[in-house]
């Protein structure tokens, strides 16, 4: 816990050849941390014994084709007892290393660009953050979830102590908060980009901004309390034990530690951007920055550095060159500045800056409120009438240089203004994005502002609106992707099609839609196989039963009042009767014909408010070999999907949606469907799952049949990915459905997921399932709920 101390420099750290961009603390050995840089490794550090109370090298890890952004320490396991290593880079991808081998043990590929934030779970669950606008969960070596939403790069990610429950911060300002893989909220108020977030309890966490500000929110939505005190964008949050102080790093070149909501002291660092920090166990704060040195400060007396290191420290700090375009200090006119003597009255506050003329020259002071004297911070550079004449001015605002840049030839010629107070790599990155160039060229740009103002630079860089080594990409929505049940069961009831009339027996009227029913899902034909008669459950569930004669009165009466041009003739309607008695009793010796197919696919694109009797056709069509044969290959397959789809729209009508939910159920009857479905996972479940917000008892049982058939067609496969989307829309259905013959099958289809599947299990574990589920545990009518239920638990256990 932080105490009243302030913190003094216990050493510094040299070893990484550029910008330290990542710190974590690592668990073993004891005391030791990581560090990764732009210089394309990793080091670990662990705490010598020699008089000056540093750190040594224990480790260095290669694997990174090029800068490596961000670390994090996934917790020590069975097999790897001292904890992994995970390391995140530009080339887009994820290396994994343990504490014995520079090489990395696997790597993770998947992002299409810099992966520039970790974060570390339970069971081996790790998050990920890219510029590619995604977040992805990774478990045992494999993306088993990406989490879409974000419009530009996902620069902060944290997985809170609540199981399940994952934050994602974004350069489109926003903070979105996941549960079981889907967004259950946005956080907005940030009015920049979202940098860092750090966790402050199960129901708490902060985020910090290039707005200049850190915020802490709830989980529940409500901003609490935001701070203010950094002058420029803020890259960085550590929370002490105690869960209330905090420290925080930016581009204004400090650390600032933060006690009982207040900025308490303010260190300054002989280095523009001060990127990344981490609090130590024994309570010390290490930080990297710009210049490639990691620095370890400390509130106790015994690992305080010696007198000449902290006088090495305070001279190295005095000369750093500031430019007052990129702090604090504003327009500084020297005829306006006090003399030295202005030092003699002491300051308000620990880190009040102050200017002073001396001769010709402008120094910076800051106030050190522990050792009640102001220490020199720099020389201020850049702020007189005479360098600012030499300047070139590109709209409306002057510029060391303005280099012409020619990428394609023959095509019109690009101006790139440069500061030599900048860092190129940013600038780079800020002229690719304004003129929607690729980031490929990041690195040429910024080799071409290096060579061409050699001799120029005065200082390390200043960030302007975005950061070179966070990107912007733009969001792309994935495409289609859809599943659906199989064979008949013999313990699934059936809906029955009453249009016009009364709900079937037992069936509950509210919520439901007059032209469908549905009937009980049952375990008592299996209580005699086994001690688990529930669960793998691989044989699909169909929606069988129908009035063929009540479907046929309502096509014709609702045919009788459709507009001319959509009317169906008598030879239509003579050929659907005839295919609809032949795909009811599928034992029957009549045959569907092509024509037959072909009209029914016809008619099913009629207007929505009319088209639920064909739809039902439908739904007990593609039971048949042949139909489904037909219209769930390759191309028609497709179509037939994607009109499904857009039926199930959340705005939609219940009926369409509830249909078009059974047909794709009823699917997965023959080979053609189920390779479809599979083929259309990723859309087919997604949009199924955003009906479970639609009060509707039978859509509710037919999405829950949907998820059960795809749980069962990828029981046994290794399709881990397809494993965690079903366990992700089982898990967010069941927040929201409480019918209990659709709560029972949303039980079986996680049973069925994780059943023999270690790997399930412990994405299952990670989502919080097992306190999602437990609740459904004593439930005792029916009681197969409760039964299946707690064989689900014991799966987990």
């Amino acid at each position: 816990m932080a105490s009243a101390n302030s913190y003094k420099l216990s050493c510094s750290i040299p070893g990484h050849e550029m910008d330290v961009r990542g710190l974590s603390t690592a668990f073993f050995p004891n005391g030791a941390f990581v560090s990764v840089s732009r210089d394309r490794t990793g080091r670990v550090w662990v705490p010598n014994s020699s008089p000056d109370r540093g750190f040594t090298e224990m480790h260095c890890m290669t694997g990174h084709s090029n800068f490596v952004s961000c670390v994090c320490m996934i917790a020590p396991s069975e097999t790897y007892p001292r904890g992994l290593i995970a390391t995140g880079g530009n080339d887009h991808n994820i290396c994994v290393f343990s504490l014995d081998q520079p090489q990395p043990l696997f790597t993770l590929k998947g992002h299409k660009n810099t992966v520039c934030t970790l974060s570390a779970g339970k069971f081996g669950t790790l998050l990920s953050g890219s510029w590619d606008t995604t977040a992805k969960v990774w478990l045992n070596e494999k993306c088993m979830m990406t989490l879409e939403g974000h419009t530009a790069a996902v620069w902060a990610v944290i997985i809170l102590p609540e199981q399940g429950l994952m934050l994602s911060g974004s350069a489109d300002k926003t903070i979105k908060l996941w549960k079981a893989g889907r967004c259950e909220m946005t956080f907005t108020g940030h009015e920049d980009c979202v940098r860092g977030l750090a966790v402050v309890s199960d129901m708490e966490f902060f985020s910090c901004s290039n707005d200049a500000s850190i915020r802490r929110w709830l989980v529940t939505g409500e901003c609490v309390q935001v701070y203010y005190s950094h002058t420029n964008y803020i890259y960085s949050l550590a929370v002490f034990p105690n869960g209330q102080d905090f420290i925080s790093t930016g581009e204004d070149r400090t650390l600032r530690i933060w006690r009982q909501g207040d900025c308490t002291q303010t260190i300054r660092l002989p280095a523009q951007s001060v990127w990344c920090c981490c609090i130590l166990p024994n309570g010390d704060i290490a930080i990297g920055a710009s210049d490639g040195i990691i620095r370890v400060f400390t509130e106790a007396e015994d690992r305080i550095a010696s007198p000449q290191d902290l006088q090495a420290f305070e001279d190295e700090l005095s000369k750093t060159t500031i430019d007052p375009k990129t702090g604090d200090l504003g327009d500084i006119k020297i005829e306006d500045l006090p003399g030295r003597e202005h030092l003699d009255e002491p300051g308000n506050r620990d880190g009040q800056t102050r200017l002073i003329k001396d001769g010709e020259k402008v120094e910076a002071y800051q106030w050190s409120q522990s050792e009640a004297r102001w220490m020199k911070i720099g020389d201020v550079v850049g702020g007189t009438n005479q360098q600012a004449s030499k300047r070139v001015n590109y709209e409306g605002k002057e510029y060391d240089f303005v280099f012409t840049i020619d990428i394609n030839e023959g095509g019109p010629s690009m101006k790139l203004p440069y500061n030599v107070s900048e860092d190129p790599w940013l600038t780079a990155h800020n002229f690719l994005q304004k003129n929607d160039l690729s980031p490929m060229f990041l690195d040429q740009v910024a080799n071409f502002i290096i060579e061409n103002t050699k001799g120029a630079v005065v200082g390390p860089a200043q960030p302007s609106s975005v950061d070179p080594f966070t990107g912007s990409g733009r969001y792309i929505p994935g495409a289609s992707d859809g599943r659906a049940g199989f064979g008949a069961d013999p313990f699934t009831g059936s809906g029955r099609y009453i249009p016009g009339s009364e709900m079937p027996t037992g069936m509950p009227a509210a919520g439901t839609d007059p032209f469908t029913g549905g009937g009980a899902y049952t375990s008592a034909a299996r209580r005699h196989t086994a001690a688990n008669m529930y669960f793998p459950k691989t044989d699909g569930v169909t929606f069988d039963q129908a009035n063929s004669l009540q479907i046929l009165a309502k096509l014709k009466e609702l045919n009788g009042g459709a507009p001319q041009e959509q009317k169906l003739s008598e030879e239509v309607l003579e050929s659907l009767e005839k295919l609809l008695l032949c795909v009811s009793d599928l034992s029957s010796a009549e045959q569907p014909t092509t024509l037959q197919i072909s009209l029914l696919w016809k008619a099913s694109q009629w207007p929505e408010d009319i088209v639920f009797p064909v739809l039902d056709i439908l739904r007990l069509a593609v039971r048949h070999p042949l139909v489904n044969e037909r219209l769930c290959g390759e191309a028609e397959g497709v179509q037939l999907c994607n009109h499904l789809l857009s039926l199930m729209k959340p705005q939609g009508r219940p009926a369409n949606q509830m249909l078009a939910l059974r047909t794709l159920c009823n699917c997965f009857s023959g080979g053609q469907g189920r390779a479809l479905l599979l083929g259309q996972r990723e859309s087919v479940l997604s949009r199924a799952a955003d009906l479970s917000s639609v009060c509707n008892k039978n859509i509710h049982v037919a999405l829950a049949t949907l998820v059960l058939n795809y749980a069962g067609c990828l029981h046994g496969q290794s399709d881990l990915e397809g494993k965690a989307q079903c366990l992700s829309v089982a898990s967010t259905a069941l927040e929201s459905v409480h019918d209990k013959e659709a709560v029972f099958r949303l039980l079986v289809a996680l049973g069925t997921t994780v059943a023999s599947d270690q790997t399930a299990q412990d994405l299952a574990r990670s989502l919080g399932v097992t306190s999602q589920i437990n609740k459904f545990s004593s439930v005792s009518e029916p009681a197969k709920v409760g039964e299946c239920c707690q064989l689900v638990l014991k799966e987990l256990q």
